[in-house]
């Protein structure tokens, strides 16, 4: 019978990582031929508030840096997404089961006769003259009239404008919130603009298409961008404001000076003011005016309703201005933490990765749940407002924490992907996997054993184990279970790698040589793989296998303890410690109940002899004189092992899971003493289904735990103790529904409250 094939677990990952070339190396750095290319924009846009609508045009500067020449170029069209043609509604997959929440049916109405995506309304050359553009679903190419070669730029003018999706009814990653009290809405303006895909060295053009779940890979540039809004909106954007004096009156220009230097957030916006903004609908426009450098996009929020606050902070030698936007409905939770969390991201995540290099960082309040943008992100929670008394606000535990983790996420993606710039249309692992381990260390300094969600190996093992999932390195729009696979999932892995199998040192040397190394340029899987593994000095080849190209899990079981000590040789010892075993062994039933027999031998002596008086354990003279020669042959330290009073202790474990880890073991010796040992995963290189541990005590051991501390997110501890221990659940207990007893139902008469209630029902789902 042939052998079953050898699964080796360590095998190198050369066979899966592309070859190291003269753009990327061998140790993980950008190669010294390493090229990116380069879009520049002037954008100036209009938003109409009462068609919640864009017209803009932009100047496009694309540089080619690249070795090739190029015959055309990709634009990403996002805002095509809502075109009733699109993929990512037509490829949309039925409910599971025969009921839909109520959002979930309003948008798929809403999205039959929204007027959704780009018009396109010219696309020409400096010159002023016709370019001919194709437009393929999200993308559409750019045709050159001369092939654009390498170091040579490119300079070109859009123009189009679209109507602003309701993102409370059609969702997305941007939108306008409406607000039916005050008739104002906030506009959370993302994706708006057409913007060059990338041209690489990986990829080629990355043209795939936006299906909704990959997000976004940009080229960096300068942006100078204008927008013209109501006179009495509150404008917040990348980059820094270049026309404050115009767009800001006296008071709220010099509260923006104090902001810089002040040791808490300032309004500069105050709720007076926003209150006053949102009654008042002032005609008229303001151009606001901005300027960001180095950045690979461009978003902005817009309403009458926002109050600003903000707060100067050191980043290195850069000076920042953390600042929140939000409406008088986000109070008091928004002004007591959203700036002050914006400020702990950065303070943490500067220890991390590398020092935040923008002038501004900003949060702001709508109706996007969470997304990010260069310096700004847009974030959803909100405190609960009571009914009959607006002025009095509360919120829960879950509304707090998810508020400043949300703002801890978001901010911190300008670290991932828009300073470390990844590909998100292909690997969403690379910004949100890294982003949300690091906003896990973030929290974790936030208060004591601050309640993440994502990040211990504990709270991912329930995933670990399910049936439905695929590999971290799987392409965006084809992942299931999106947020454990994407988020979770990988931020475990890293904690995991830092916490129990490198350490935190060598960890986070590795980590921030990553960032450093890769800051503004566009790394891959394979660069981070080898960086961590050049810069810790570990082979981890292992690790990224199992966590990441499989779906192997952690399930390690302690099977076994066997109990050895040593062989003395001699005869008295040895046979009177064989006696005893035997005489642990419990007495079977049979034996038990024929004590009570009228044997033979009593009643006849006669037939005893020697083997009825001594066992089978009674020593001999010839084995004591074997024993004493059997010294003879032995050297004097031989004689001493003879001795050795040590137990020695065989435990077996079996990998069933499939994934290998480090075994983490906690012995307690039956004098309370205990030994912690870790045994490093390489235990696993000959045998990946089950191995044997050899264990030497000065006691007898009382118990063994494997993994106690829940390092390694094995999913089953129940196998991981010896002795096994119970399995701690309640019992819960219910009373039987009754029968609908239509004839007693029918007598009860419907009470005032209940008509009332009712009516209000009903208003208020019209008005959402």
């Amino acid at each position: 019978m042939a052998a079953a094939p050898f699964e080796d677990k360590f095998r190198q990952l050369d066979e899966l990582l592309p070859t190291p070339n003269d753009y990327r190396t061998a140790s993980g750095k950008p190669g010294h031929n390493y090229w990116q290319q380069r879009a520049d924009y002037q954008i100036k846009a209009a938003l109409d508030d009462d068609k919640q609508s864009i017209h803009a045009e932009e100047w496009i500067n694309y540089t080619n840096n690249s070795p090739d020449q190029l015959d055309y170029l990709w634009i990403q069209l996002d805002q095509n997404r809502y075109q009733k043609s699109s993929d990512l509604l037509n490829a949309a997959p039925s409910p599971t089961e025969n009921k839909l929440s109520f959002r979930a049916l309003a948008a798929t109405l809403k999205s039959q006769d929204f007027d959704g995506g780009y018009k396109i309304l010219a696309v020409t050359d400096k010159n002023n003259q016709p370019i001919h553009y194709q437009i393929v679903k999200t993308m559409m190419r750019i045709d050159l009239k001369q092939p654009l070669a390498t170091s040579k730029a490119f300079k070109f003018h859009i123009q189009w404008q679209y109507n602003v999706a309701n993102q409370k009814v059609l969702g997305g990653r941007g939108g306008y919130e409406h607000f039916e009290k005050d008739g104002n809405n906030i506009y959370e303006i993302s994706r708006w603009y057409p913007r060059l895909a990338v041209y690489n060295d990986v990829m080629g053009w990355q043209n795939k298409q936006f299906l909704g779940n990959g997000e976004f890979t940009l080229d960096f540039g300068n942006f100078d961008v204008e927008l013209t809004v109501p006179d009495d909106h509150i404008v917040a954007a990348t980059g820094e404001l270049t026309n404050a004096s115009t767009v800001l009156d006296a008071s709220q220009q010099e509260r923006l000076k104090q902001a810089q230097s002040s040791d808490h957030p300032i309004e500069i916006v105050t709720e007076a003011e926003a209150l006053a903004h949102q009654k008042n609908h002032t005609q008229g426009t303001k151009t606001w005016k901005f300027s960001a450098k180095n950045v690979r996009d461009f978003a902005w929020a817009s309403s009458r309703k926002f109050i600003w606050d903000a707060q100067g902070i050191k980043s290195g030698k850069n000076n920042v201005m953390a600042m929140s936007y939000y409406p008088e409905e986000g109070n008091p939770l928004w002004g007591k933490y959203s700036t002050k969390a914006v400020i702990h991201t950065i303070e943490n995540y500067n220890k991390y990765t590398l020092d935040y290099p923008y002038p501004v960082a900003i949060s702001v309040n709508g109706s996007v749940g969470g997304m990010e943008y260069p310096m700004i992100c847009f974030n959803g929670p909100r405190p609960e407002i009571d009914k009959k008394d607006p002025s009095q606000r509360t919120w829960s535990r879950r509304t707090k924490f998810g508020l400043i983790s949300v703002i801890i996420h978001e901010v911190g993606h300008n670290y991932f992907p828009m300073i470390v710039n990844s590909d998100e249309r292909q690997w969403t692992w690379m910004d949100e996997g890294l982003n949300t381990f690091v906003q896990f260390l973030a929290e974790q300094s936030w208060k004591e054993k601050y309640p993440s969600r994502r990040g211990e190996p504990r709270n991912i093992v329930a995933y670990m184990s399910s049936e439905k999932q695929v590999p971290i390195m799987t392409n965006s729009e084809s992942l299931m279970q999106f947020g454990n696979n994407a988020y979770a999932k990988p931020a475990t892995a890293l904690n995991i790698l830092r916490e129990t199998i490198i350490g935190r040192d060598l960890f986070d040397f590795a980590f921030r040589q990553y960032a450093q190394r890769w800051k503004f340029k566009h790394p891959y899987p394979a660069d981070f793989f080898r960086t961590m593994e050049d810069a810790s000095g570990i082979d981890l080849d292992w690790f990224w296998r199992g966590w990441f190209y499989t779906t192997d899990h952690v399930d390690i079981s302690l099977d076994k303890i066997d109990w050895l000590t040593i062989d003395t040789q001699d005869p008295e010892i040895e046979s009177a410690y064989k006696r005893a075993r035997k005489q642990e062994i419990p007495e079977s039933q049979t034996e038990l109940l024929n004590k009570s027999i009228d044997h033979r031998l009593i009643n006849d002596p006669s037939i005893s002899d020697l083997y009825d008086e001594q066992d089978e354990f009674t020593v001999t003279n010839k084995e004591r004189n074997e024993y004493s020669k059997s010294l003879k042959n032995l050297e004097e330290n031989e004689k001493q092992l003879l001795n050795t009073k040590e137990n020695f202790y065989r435990l077996q474990l079996t990998n069933l899971g499939g994934l290998v880890m480090p075994l983490i073991l906690d012995i307690e010796l039956m004098d309370g003493s205990k030994i912690h040992r870790v045994i490093p995963a390489e235990i696993w290189r000959r045998d990946p289904k089950q191995v044997s541990i050899f264990q030497i005590t000065q006691g007898e051991i009382k118990s063994v735990a494997l993994d106690e501390k829940l390092e390694t997110a094995d999913t089953n501890i129940y196998n991981n103790y010896w002795p096994r221990r119970p399995i701690k659940s309640r019992l819960e207990l219910f009373k039987e529904k009754k029968e609908k007893n239509l004839m007693k139902d029918s007598q009860e008469e419907l009470s005032q409250e209940d008509e009332t209630d009712l009516d209000t029902d009903a208003n208020e789902k019209k008005s959402d």
